[in-house]
């Protein structure tokens, strides 16, 4: 390899009520969103699979496993893959000037990209990312309250040199085990961890504290077990540096 190498809804207000009943205020303030751009057509995508599971069970980080779709082609269908996840990591490229578009790749707060199985450099950029600027620096919260999920953004500190942005909430599995059956890992069985399988926005964020509602029924999927609310500088083209961040189970 070159390089590095809608599910059906939960049906009706049962299903919405009992995520309700599970889901409590989602840990605020959390110093990294890793966003992990993988593949099950790389054969060295396994190794940054597991560190993103490993990642995943630290209540401070959110981490997130997007898969891509341009390595098809090469003997295996990517089963998770959606193409807006190769248009965001793309999107990040476009931003950073370069043509730095790989698998396992990693962007860490929206800023730094690396490798995906490199832990060291994982922990290095997220210290670093995350001591500069205002990356994670803005509160974020969500609960869920009978079949609407809410979400707040606090009021930013006086001197914040971020003044725009957009929300984001995530529809996530948690734990995705897929058999692999042809390409480059075949007869292999990977865990991938946090797996995004809806993505919508939930409004602009122009400086100010902010609250919005979503729908229950636009989130809760088959699968779907936890929800990340992300508020990041720029847009979904011009992707920035990650402002805040929340992470809440829904089972």
């Amino acid at each position: 390899m070159m390089g590095y190498c809608d599910v059906t809804k939960w049906s009706g207000a049962v299903a919405i009520a009992v995520v309700a009943m599970m889901a409590g205020p989602a840990k605020s303030d959390p110093v990294a969103v890793v966003e992990l751009f993988t593949s099950q057509g790389c054969s060295s995508c396994p190794a940054a699979d597991k560190i993103l599971g490993d990642l995943a069970t630290d209540p401070s980080i959110v981490a997130l496993s997007l898969p891509i779709d341009y390595w098809d082609y090469l003997g295996w269908k990517d089963t998770l893959a959606d193409p807006r996840f190769t248009a965001r990591q793309k999107a990040y490229s476009h931003m950073r000037g370069d043509r730095d578009v790989y698998t396992p790749q990693v962007i860490v707060n929206g800023q730094v990209h690396l490798i995906g199985s490199d832990r060291a450099a994982i922990d290095s950029a997220m210290r670093d990312t995350k001591k500069s600027g205002d990356a994670m620096s803005v509160p974020v919260s969500m609960t869920v309250s009978g079949s609407l999920l809410n979400v707040s953004v606090a009021a930013p500190r006086a001197n914040h040199s971020v003044r725009n942005g957009e929300v984001w909430v995530c529809a996530v599995s948690k734990a995705v085990p897929i058999a692999i059956g042809r390409g480059e890992n075949r007869g292999r069985e990977v865990i991938y961890h946090n797996v995004v399988r809806n993505w919508l926005k939930v409004g602009d964020w122009s400086g100010a504290a902010g609250n919005w509602s979503v729908p229950m029924e636009n989130i809760a999927r088959d699968g779907v077990d936890a929800v990340v609310v992300y508020l990041q500088s720029g847009s979904r083209d011009r992707p920035g540096p990650m402002l805040g961040a929340a992470y809440t189970s829904l089972r």
